[in-house]
């Protein structure tokens, strides 16, 4: 595969101990100083409070870090076309239907239906902001984050306009969590556009399977593996510190993704 290049315009985040870009660009930079405190989830603005309330875990980390991006971008958030990229989708709304099809009655909420599906963290940004833009969802286990950030590369490099990237996953409820452990919630977003000679670049190559990059610290370690939307972390770190550098992230089966990252 040939390289593709991209610029990135904002950056959005949100998981433990990392509530937001300004502040996790600092614990990045400086692993020491990171505290991992539980992620809290505050409740998307953008969205009307009937909305805000219906909402599950996934479709709040997902707009929050969303929100993000676009405002760092400076770009209109209704005509950035998406993607959207979790491994866990809904657990919440997925363990309260498998509670309901388990009961004598079988009384599915259609509420419930309607926010379980893969792709409720996108329907629920481009009716926030009135978007009228493509938008894509995807899941690829581990390498949901990776699989993402493909998607995303090649759709800014064959429209030639910009993108928005968000990455998420929550915690599944007891029973699920044993069989699929999540170790807390963590949203990532991205807003990339097509390469320009100025600003902070991200070129991507597809290489066979090498091992990834790690963080260099212990516990955002245990947390980039704990995590599939944290996997963006290695880039991230690379992003806070600045400067030039190469990573590889966890791609499909047989393949990673080979990065060089040019942080304005």
């Amino acid at each position: 595969m040939s390289t593709l290049t991209v610029n990135i315009l904002g950056i959005g985040l949100l998981g433990p101990g990392l509530p937001d870009w300004t502040a996790g660009a600092a614990a990045l930079r400086d692993p020491a100083t990171w505290i991992d405190t539980p992620t809290v989830l505050p409740p998307p603005q953008r969205l009307p409070a009937t909305e805000r309330r219906r909402a599950g875990p996934v479709v709040k980390v997902s707009l929050v870090a969303a929100d993000q991006a676009v405002a760092a971008s400076g770009l209109d958030a209704a005509a950035l076309p998406t993607v959207f990229t979790s491994s866990t989708g809904e657990p919440s709304n997925c363990h309260a239907l498998c509670e309901s099809l388990a009961a004598p009655e079988r009384m599915v909420s259609p509420t419930r239906f309607t926010n379980s599906v893969h792709n409720a963290p996108g329907g629920y940004w481009h009716i926030a902001v009135h978007g009228m833009a493509p938008s894509t969802s995807l899941a690829a286990h581990d390498a949901s984050f990776g699989a993402g950030l493909l998607e995303a590369i090649t759709q800014v490099a064959a429209t030639g306009a910009p993108v928005l990237l968000v990455a998420a996953d929550v915690p599944y409820p007891a029973p699920m969590d044993a069989k699929r452990p999540t170790r807390d919630a963590v949203g990532v977003a991205l807003v990339l556009a097509p390469a320009t000679d100025t600003g902070t670049t991200l070129s991507l190559q597809l290489v066979p399977e090498a091992p990834p990059t790690g963080c260099g610290h212990a516990g955002l370690d245990q947390l980039r593996q704990g995590v599939p939307a944290a996997r963006a972390l290695p880039l991230l770190q690379a992003l806070a510190r600045g400067g030039s550098s190469a990573l590889v992230l966890e791609g499909l089966p047989g393949l990673s993704l080979a990065l060089t990252v040019n942080a304005a």
